[in-house]
């Protein structure tokens, strides 16, 4: 699940448990074990572009 902090940028949270710590190394949430599905990273990492753009939109 991708939801937005309150600064507005995206964050990852995990499907089953909705926590947002990671075990970048295994790929799987540190509080439920569950592995975050490829399409997720995927849909993260274009959230985070389109964040980084309108950052470079709003301050140039």
């Amino acid at each position: 699940m991708i939801f937005t902090n309150p600064a507005g940028a995206p964050e990852l949270g995990c499907e089953d448990c909705a926590s947002r710590w990671f075990d970048r190394m295994t790929n799987t949430c540190y509080e439920c074990g569950l592995e975050v599905p490829d399409g997720e990273v995927r849909a993260f990492e274009e959230a985070l572009a389109r964040y980084r753009e309108s950052l470079e939109k709003n301050h140039p």
